[in-house]
């Protein structure tokens, strides 16, 4: 996430809420002790061993409030990083430094636990044909960060929003009659490069979703023998995507079930974030 033009469309103004959020007038604490400007430095330091993402938009966070705050880095978004690291040293007014750090350790911290977290699982896909996905189960405002952070981690994203993709699952079956009917309406109203999903919950349903044409089907809340049976039903005329409740401690039991992706809402949501922190903060 470095690129100007997409940092300015699709994230600056997030970033300016955030700081709205925690300075609604002013900050009285920083004004309190720092009345003038001062330029200062501080260091970034890691606490914990893992995998950071979202620097530029901790660097981001010090720019709005003033663009002449410099920040180097001695790391860079994907690198393993361990606790006691020197990350970055931000330079700047201090009353910037002070005023910003709360939002910029937040998102840096935010994005570097779902990097981390993301990172562990994926490692226990490897040498397997199976990708890992993310979910729209992301905290509010804050997709953009969370699903790059995924890919940071070495995961996949699934679709972005609902405008990105076609995804017939229970209530939307339920809503069109049966799997039959929904698959077909899809591909009435929808143009014709989007992809059809279909969530299935038994074979009954996997054979209804595949003679109606379903591109992908997800095999929800299936157990391992019961998905087994299912892409055979399937014998490669869908994709196959299996989810439901999959975390660090179980994804071992899916590894030798032979789906092409499997997606976790955990990456997004139930990731711990890595703790990292300014310190040192001193005048210059």
């Amino acid at each position: 996430m470095n690129n100007t033009i997409t940092m300015t469309v699709n994230v600056d103004h997030l970033l300016i809420q955030a700081l709205q959020e925690d300075i609604t007038s002013e900050d009285i604490t920083t004004n309190s002790v720092m009345p003038n400007a001062q330029k200062g430095e501080v260091q970034l330091l890691c606490k914990q061993d893992g995998i950071v993402a979202g620097l530029n938009i901790f660097k981001r966070v010090f720019e709005l409030l003033d663009a002449e705050t410099q920040v180097e880095f001695f790391c860079k978004d994907g690198d393993t990083v361990t606790n006691g690291q020197l990350m970055a040293v931000v330079r700047g007014d201090i009353r910037v430094l002070l005023s910003g750090e709360r939002v910029a350790l937040n998102y840096l911290q935010r994005m570097s636990g779902i990097a981390t977290y993301t990172n562990s699982i994926s490692k226990l896909l490897e040498g397997s044909k199976t990708k890992l996905l993310d979910t729209r189960k992301t905290t509010p405002n804050m997709r953009v960060f969370e699903k790059y952070a995924v890919k940071v981690g070495g995961g996949n994203n699934h679709r972005y929003n609902l405008s990105d993709g076609i995804l017939l699952k229970d209530n939307h079956i339920g809503a069109a009659g049966s799997v039959s009917k929904a698959v077909k309406m899809a591909k009435e109203y929808a143009p014709f490069v989007r992809k059809i999903e279909v969530e299935v919950e038994n074979l009954e349903m996997v054979k209804e979703a595949v003679e109606a044409g379903a591109d992908i089907i997800m095999l929800d809340n299936m157990s391992p023998e019961m998905m087994k049976e299912a892409i055979k039903i399937i014998d490669g005329r869908a994709q196959t995507e299996c989810s439901g409740n999959v975390t660090r401690e179980n994804i071992e039991r899916l590894l030798d079930v032979g789906v092409d992706f499997i997606s976790s809402g955990a990456l997004t949501h139930s990731a711990p974030i890595l703790d990292v922190s300014l310190k040192n903060l001193h005048a210059i």
